[in-house]
């Protein structure tokens, strides 16, 4: 779903001292935009504090498949990695605060971080979760109804169903508002 690590860490500390001077941190309002699908990513952002969706355009209706919380690394990887347009949008939820880099500006810590094995792993680490969540999302939709997604959700990412609006839930299972709301019912019910 996202991917996150422990700024409390004495890695994590010892990283965030080294490399922060090739951040800013940048505030944005509730339904920004950061990117917009077919754009080039050029900007990394870690967010610091607030919520953003990763959502896709199929055939008019906003697909949301990922939310990122506080200590989460969000970009279109590929995008930024190859140059190449986005196949998402990236939007805040909420009042959102973050770190952001430019590629530019970044690469000289992408290239000085990956010669020390230790900040590697973070990277691979951050980029193999993203990668774990995107097949266990997709697998879910062949695996489960409706029903078990928003359960696992709700067992396994509890502050999401608590802070992100229900349409964005809903799409993010791949069911609609009322069905959504059905299945709260239900629930409750039982």
């Amino acid at each position: 779903m996202f991917e996150k690590f422990d700024p409390s860490s004495t890695l994590s500390q010892t990283f965030i001292a080294t490399y922060s001077p090739y951040f800013r941190e940048e505030a944005y309002p509730a339904k920004t935009i950061l990117l917009e699908e077919g754009q080039v990513a050029t900007k990394v952002f870690w967010v610091k504090k607030g919520c953003m969706r990763v959502w896709l355009n199929h055939e008019g209706q906003e697909v949301t498949f990922q939310f990122f919380l506080e200590n989460s690394m969000v970009s279109s990887i590929e995008s930024f990695w190859k140059g190449q347009p986005s196949k998402f949008t990236l939007e805040t939820i909420e009042p959102t605060v973050v770190w952001v880099a430019d590629k530019h500006d970044i690469q000289p810590l992408l290239e000085d971080s990956l010669q020390h094995p230790e900040y590697r792993n973070l990277f691979i680490d951050v980029i193999f979760q993203r990668t774990f969540d995107y097949v266990n999302h997709s697998l879910s939709f062949i695996q489960s109804t409706p029903e078990q997604r928003y359960l696992r959700l709700f067992e396994t990412r509890p502050e999401l169903i608590k802070r992100i609006p229900q349409h964005y839930i809903a799409s993010y299972l791949g069911i609609s508002k009322v069905h959504l709301s059905r299945l709260k019912n239900k629930l409750l019910r039982s």
